[in-house]
């Protein structure tokens, strides 16, 4: 894991349920900047190509480790697993539909992490409102 002043990064290990066979092993690379303090980008590897990219809200996974969570798209919610308190994600979009499950301890962790950057309640202190608006508006 990795961090500083501003970001926070990890690596998580998780698996990807298939139904009917054994879960397949990935590994996720999990980004966090007070730039964007509302977000935490998680790119799944899933091989050789380009890892495949999720945004999630920051809160949607802190709460999804205590409770289920989310709506749409997006899901989060704990269980267990042989004993092992795990948080399951599960992500639909146009293009299919896909559940992973991954040990709490190393989520929380680097959640805490990001806390530290930027304590909960204080993400708006962050956000440079007017670049925002700016750049929103030169988007063709």
């Amino acid at each position: 894991m990795n961090s500083s002043s501003t970001t926070a990064s990890a690596e998580l290990g998780l698996r990807l349920v298939v139904p009917d066979r054994a879960a397949v092993p990935l590994v996720a690379r999990l980004h966090y900047t007070a730039e964007d303090p509302y977000a935490i980008q998680m790119a799944f590897h899933v091989g050789d190509d380009e890892p495949v990219e999720w945004i999630f809200a920051r809160e949607l996974l802190t709460v999804g480790i205590v409770r289920r969570v989310g709506e749409g798209d997006v899901q989060v919610w704990p269980s267990t697993d042989d004993g092992e308190r795990i948080v399951n994600i599960a992500l639909s979009s146009p293009f299919g539909q896909a559940e992973f499950d991954a040990p709490i301890s190393p989520l929380a962790e680097f959640l805490h992490r990001t806390y530290e950057i930027v304590p909960a309640g204080r993400e708006s202190a962050h956000v440079d409102i007017d670049a925002e608006i700016g750049a929103f508006l030169r988007r063709p």
